[in-house]
């Protein structure tokens, strides 16, 4: 069902993960794309890398990755000077993915269609050193933002005829400081991290983005006897220039299980809150319980075109359910019953394949 291995070719070093286990269950996601592609490569999700450890003569690392989802696509390249202590790590970053866009629904001659984003980006990263059990990197990249159909045609309105971009156009283009911090303490029953990132639009052109974006992510884990209770809260909001595509959405894995991804609602604001205990069964099985909640604080109307209020999102919802997780030799097998506050069930499917090293 998967493989994964690596190849020396002098200097370098190709590492490559293919993983055949999701074509299991591609017919539940993203309807409007299953038809998209008959080909069997469609069916593969995986991972490829290429690594060179000293591409200039002066210890610069070069990392060319290209992951591949069933309906999305991500190449970066990354040239990395050597990290020496008390000094910043600056890397020099490229990256361009391709991904459906769940808040939107695009409009065709034959029924509604799921929006695809094409980004590209070339920035620079600097990671400052640890200080503490702070870490702290911040970035400076100029991004290209172009809406397609799902026959790779630009698009600039959705299905009722609003802007899929914030300059109304076939693209949006902006320069984006980010800078992240994360705090991290572990002990042997327990474990505490921060994640803080703020993002700043820089108005470089009269029609480039100029927003103030900020999210966090906290979360905390203990021993309970055999047991472990995890416990997140995540957020954020945004303010300025938004398109409908930046918007925070809600719902599904990674936010809130029983419902779709982004089916809770897409808003300038949101708030997440997630529970699990997890018990363990056998040496390599453990059960889970979970409960988790999403809002997206009454700011769906804030966002241009109000998406989320025309396809008859919620706004907020909960979501509980029990699932089993299995350490395989092939990775981690994740199987999540869940259902929501509107008593509908969803069943997911995941399996963890680790990239090799």
């Amino acid at each position: 069902m998967g493989a994964q291995s690596s190849v020396h070719a002098g200097k370098a070093k190709i590492d490559y993960n293919v993983d055949l286990t999701h074509k299991l269950f591609a017919p539940l996601l993203i309807p409007h794309l299953r038809h998209c592609s008959s080909s069997p490569l469609s069916l593969v999700i995986g991972r490829l890398c290429i690594k060179h450890p000293d591409l200039f003569g002066g210890n610069e690392k070069l990392d060319v990755s290209w992951d591949k989802g069933l309906f999305d696509s991500t190449v970066v390249v990354a040239v990395r000077r050597p990290r020496h202590e008390n000094v910043a790590q600056k890397s020099l970053l490229f990256q361009h993915s391709l991904a459906p866009e769940v808040g939107i629904v695009g409009p065709s001659a034959d029924g509604p269609r799921t929006v695809l984003l094409s980004r590209f980006s070339a920035g620079i990263d600097i990671c400052e050193p640890a200080s503490s059990s702070w870490i702290t990197t911040t970035s400076f990249k100029l991004e290209h933002v172009r809406p397609l159909n799902d026959q790779w045609r630009s698009i600039s309105r959705d299905i009722d005829g609003f802007p899929i971009t914030c300059s109304g156009g076939a693209c949006d283009n902006m320069v984006i400081l980010k800078q992240e911090s994360q705090f991290a303490v572990t002990s042997e029953t327990s474990f505490s991290k921060l994640n803080l990132q703020m993002e700043q639009g820089v108005p470089i052109l009269s029609r480039w983005l100029i927003f103030n974006k900020f999210k966090f992510s906290a979360s905390s884990g203990c021993r309970l006897g055999p047991a472990f209770l995890l416990s997140s809260v995540t957020g954020g909001s945004i303010v300025g220039d938004l398109a409908p595509y930046q918007a925070f959405k809600i719902g599904g894995m990674g936010s809130v299980r029983g419902y779709g991804d982004g089916a809770i609602s897409s808003g300038r604001s949101f708030l997440v809150v997630n529970n699990e205990l997890s018990v363990p069964l056998a040496r390599r099985l453990e059960s889970t319980l979970f409960v988790d909640f999403g809002t997206d604080l009454g700011s769906a109307h804030q966002v241009p075109g109000n998406p989320a209020l025309r396809q008859g999102k919620p706004g907020q919802g909960l979501g509980a359910g029990a699932g089993l997780r299995w350490s395989s030799s092939l990775g981690q097998i994740q199987l999540d019953y869940a259902v929501n506050d509107a008593r509908r069930t969803t069943l997911y499917l995941g399996v963890s394949v680790p990239t090799a090293r």
